[in-house]
């Protein structure tokens, strides 16, 4: 059986960061390599930049991986989206491994 996934998005790069740190020491989880994403509309956001956080492991584990990033995410610069995905199907692991960081 697969990994679950944990989604968190968040304002800004540092947030990520930090909500990545608190996840990892609260449970046993791994992370994939962080997303980002410029939305149109980024100048009226708290930070114009959304990174989002995988984390990986057993559900447990995701679960409170999750619920420490978002309380720091939350007293930081803040939560945009947040998601578990129990048992991801193979094209979703695929969409998993894209990110834009590497990219112009």
């Amino acid at each position: 059986m697969g990994k679950a996934v944990g989604i968190l998005e968040v304002f800004g790069l540092t947030c990520a960061f930090l909500a990545a740190d608190a996840g990892c020491k609260a449970a046993n989880v791994t992370l994939e390599n962080f997303d980002k994403n410029k939305p149109a509309n980024a100048d009226a956001l708290p930070v114009p930049l959304l990174v989002t956080i995988k984390f990986r492991g057993s559900v447990t584990d995701v679960e409170s991986a999750m619920e420490a990033g978002l309380k720091v995410a939350e007293n930081f610069t803040g939560v945009v989206q947040h998601y578990i995905i129990p048992n991801p199907t193979a094209d979703v692991e695929k969409m998993l491994k894209l990110n834009a960081f590497d990219k112009n």
